[in-house]
């Protein structure tokens, strides 16, 4: 089995409904990566410890996704030096707004790559993901290229319903 190159991280077990459109993707392109909880609030010492083994472990990324005050991304990326991508979680009462709020506001210094609220962000940071490793990787750039073909064409292919 190949070295786990991607971490996918979640405060809860709730958060799975949205970080599985990443390891999706991930799994889609064949990338060696591993999905956990690791709560900022709840397992704090265990938060530290995966952030400072990442880079020795051999992650080359990690998608962290949270709800709420969303502390996972950031303390994360304040930790380690492996590129941190953060997908915002829906929340009940603010839509994910809240927690883009919180991820994207990154003090000068510590960056986190933030993308879009729920599925389509998560899709997306595990895209970012693959488009990193690729550029190191002539196989994974050129699956990537046949995944940006098939997107193209699927867009061209849409049929709109008859305008009334």
């Amino acid at each position: 089995m190949p070295p786990v190159q991607v971490g996918v991280v979640m405060g809860s077990g709730s958060d799975w409904d949205t970080l599985q459109h990443a390891v999706q993707i991930l799994q889609e392109f064949g990338i060696a990566h591993e999905a956990k909880v690791v709560s900022a609030h709840r397992m704090p010492d265990e938060m530290f410890a995966y952030a400072e083994q990442a880079a020795g472990r051999g992650l080359k990324a990690i998608i962290a996704g949270a709800g709420g005050a969303a502390h996972l991304p950031g303390m994360l990326a304040a930790k380690t030096t492996v590129p941190v991508l953060g997908v915002p979680v829906p929340s009940r009462h603010l839509q994910g707004v809240d927690s883009l709020h919180s991820i994207v506001q990154m003090p000068k210094g510590i960056p986190v790559a933030t993308f879009a609220i729920g599925a389509a962000g998560a899709a997306n940071a595990a895209l970012f993901a693959v488009a990193m490793l690729a550029t190191d990787d002539e196989r994974l750039r050129r699956q990537l290229t046949t995944f940006r073909t098939r997107q193209t064409e699927l867009a061209r292919a849409t049929t709109l319903p008859p305008s009334a």
